[in-house]
């Protein structure tokens, strides 16, 4: 395993990380304990997860996921060799049935509380805030649209006083961002910088794969000046950069199989593009799982790359990838790929 620490910290984290969010829907409490046995073993030691999953979000599985792992943990004793990143989910009308009152002081607490209880822990390494309570443009809005009615009150110093608190309570240990724009990510870093005491946030977690490379237009620069590390998701866009779905097809227990409404990644657009990407790959020898994670693997602004899988095969793959290396006419036809269609499931 390669490892990399996360910004501003001396915590050291696998370059893989270990995702979570099928465990509890596509995934038994069983098969979850399975792979993070797995990884483990490999070296994985950075695990991520939220009070959402698992995916879909659903009333009769909150906080599964988060169940899942306390257990594990409770099982196996191994809380201490793991770097756990967890999620508040923020405002959204498909999150009502969690909350409805985004990163208040006390929906903050709440939220860590919770979690704490459910991964039968003191303590977690990395909390992140899930997506802005604003409106703004993220899970594949690919513009900013600004919303008359949208009456936002800037509240982002109380959000770091309150998880600051909650670090001096020793409850949190750092933070994060996810799905997060460059505005959103200067606003905090600013603010932390002008307030001493208030706490930085580290880590980005947003969407980067050979179908969305957006990350790359405003916040690779902050990622790298401001040494804020990307935590890529969906590195392999909800498996479509698998090629399993090429040619049409629909592969039995399969996420898009299951979810058809999640079409992010399945675009026309994108349909060719991975099409592309899979006959680069062929003609060098390479599975367009391996080029797909590998490429994300190798972007100089990346803290870590969160892989998921629902089958031991995958994540054997998945977790592998770190071992490939591309080569420079590779990494070239990617681009070349890139420039004809760019960003096709942003």
């Amino acid at each position: 395993m390669i490892y990399t620490t996360l910004p501003h910290t001396d915590i050291e984290v696998s370059k893989i990380c270990l995702g979570t969010m099928t465990w509890g829907k596509q995934n038994t409490e069983e098969e979850g304990h399975q792979q993070m046995d797995y990884a483990l073993d490999q070296g994985v030691n950075f695990f991520d997860t939220a009070e959402l999953y698992p995916i879909p979000a659903h009333p009769d599985r909150y906080a599964l996921t988060e169940k899942i792992i306390g257990n594990w943990f409770v099982k196996t004793g191994n809380r201490d060799k793991v770097v756990l990143a967890s999620k508040i989910a923020g405002k959204a009308e498909f999150t009502k049935f969690i909350r409805t009152t985004g990163f208040r002081k006390e929906s903050l607490i709440e939220a860590v509380h919770g979690s704490l209880e459910r991964l039968r822990t003191d303590y977690i390494d990395l909390y992140q805030l899930h997506w802005p309570e604003r409106t703004t443009n993220y899970f594949g809005q690919r513009g900013y649209r600004h919303d008359l009615s949208d009456f936002w009150q800037d509240n982002i110093h109380q959000v770091l006083e309150t998880l600051r608190d909650l670090i001096k309570e020793g409850k949190i240990r750092h933070v994060g961002l996810s799905n997060e724009t460059p505005w959103g990510t200067m606003r905090f870093l600013e603010e932390s910088k002008v307030h001493e005491g208030l706490p930085r946030m580290i880590t980005i977690q947003n969407p980067y794969s050979l179908l969305n490379r957006t990350f790359e237009v405003g916040l690779s620069e902050i990622s790298i000046r401001e040494k804020i590390g990307l935590l890529a998701y969906s590195p392999l866009g909800f498996g479509v950069l698998s090629g399993k779905y090429l040619g049409g097809k629909k592969p039995e227990n399969a996420r898009i199989t299951l979810f058809p409404a999640y079409k992010r990644y399945s675009n026309e657009q994108a349909q060719k593009a991975t099409q592309k990407y899979s006959e680069l790959a062929g003609e060098h020898g390479l599975s367009l799982t391996q080029m797909a994670l590998s490429y994300v693997n190798s972007r100089p602004f990346l803290t870590s790359n969160i892989i998921g899988a629902t089958s031991m095969e995958q994540l054997k793959e998945n977790i592998g990838s770190i071992h490939v290396n591309l080569s420079d006419e590779v990494l070239k036809g990617i681009e070349v790929i890139h420039q004809e269609i760019p960003d096709p499931a942003p």
